[in-house]
């Protein structure tokens, strides 16, 4: 999406509260594409990785007492020895190798799920998404546009995608989803749905680039709406119930 877009903090908070459904991103590379470059993860997480996953098994392990490092999504050294220090803890093999087991004792369950999906021959990859990030993605698609067509499923998708491209808002998937009071899926909880294949597979769309919306970093459904501010936003295209906009 286009950085040309210029909204003000103020625009943006009302914006955030204002927009009635989510938006959701998530990618991944399959498990046996090993991180050749700082920006590309894989599901299993090992040295040279990095992103909002590797942010999150710092985020536990720092709580947990194994990391003292700066939690800053980059699987260094650090990284690498509090990794290994909880897989001795655990029973697991100390290999400071991030993958299903260590997710799983980390309570990682989306991680673990999406490489689950990977050995039943699931493809899901995204430019530099996270295997978490596709699942997570498509959680929300599924929670927010389950009743509209395949190609509004990938437009809300799109949207999410093109929030994170934007200076606007958090450049991590689920930074944009889990916003304060950004999305309904999020407050009501329908965001804990699991989603079913039509929405994985929309979500690998919106990741491989088709955008319905065409840089739309808004929508919402007129008929639900209750927000003015949200009706000044201009419109770009209505996909079923949905109206996208700028």
């Amino acid at each position: 999406m286009k950085k040309a877009l210029r909204i003000g903090a103020a625009a943006v908070a009302l914006a955030t509260v204002a927009t009635v459904g989510a938006v959701f991103n998530t990618g991944h590379t399959s498990e046996n594409s090993l991180v050749s470059a700082p920006f590309v993860q894989t599901a299993v997480l090992r040295q040279g990785a990095s992103g909002g996953e590797v942010k999150e098994v710092q985020r536990r392990l720092k709580q947990w007492g194994y990391y003292n490092g700066a939690v800053d999504g980059i699987y260094g050294k650090g990284t690498i020895e509090a990794v290994k220090k909880f897989q001795r803890k655990n029973g697991l093999t100390a290999d400071g190798i991030t993958g299903r087991s260590t997710f799983e004792a980390l309570g990682m369950n989306d991680s673990v799920k999406v490489l689950d999906n990977d050995k039943k021959g699931g493809s899901s990859q995204g430019s530099g998404y996270t295997s978490s990030d596709l699942y997570l993605l498509a959680k929300c698609i599924y929670a927010e546009a389950r009743g509209e067509s395949y190609t509004g499923q990938v437009a809300v998708g799109a949207v999410i995608l093109n929030r994170v491209a934007s200076s606007q808002f958090p450049n991590t998937i689920s930074g944009v989803i889990y916003q304060k009071n950004a999305f309904t899926a999020v407050s009501d909880g329908q965001i804990n749905l699991s989603p079913d294949k039509t929405a994985m597979n929309a979500a690998q769309d919106a990741m491989n680039g088709w955008d319905p919306t065409y840089g739309c970093i808004y929508y919402y459904n007129p008929a639900v709406a209750t927000s003015s501010w949200i009706f000044s936003r201009k419109t770009v295209t209505t996909i079923g119930k949905h109206v996208f906009a700028i």
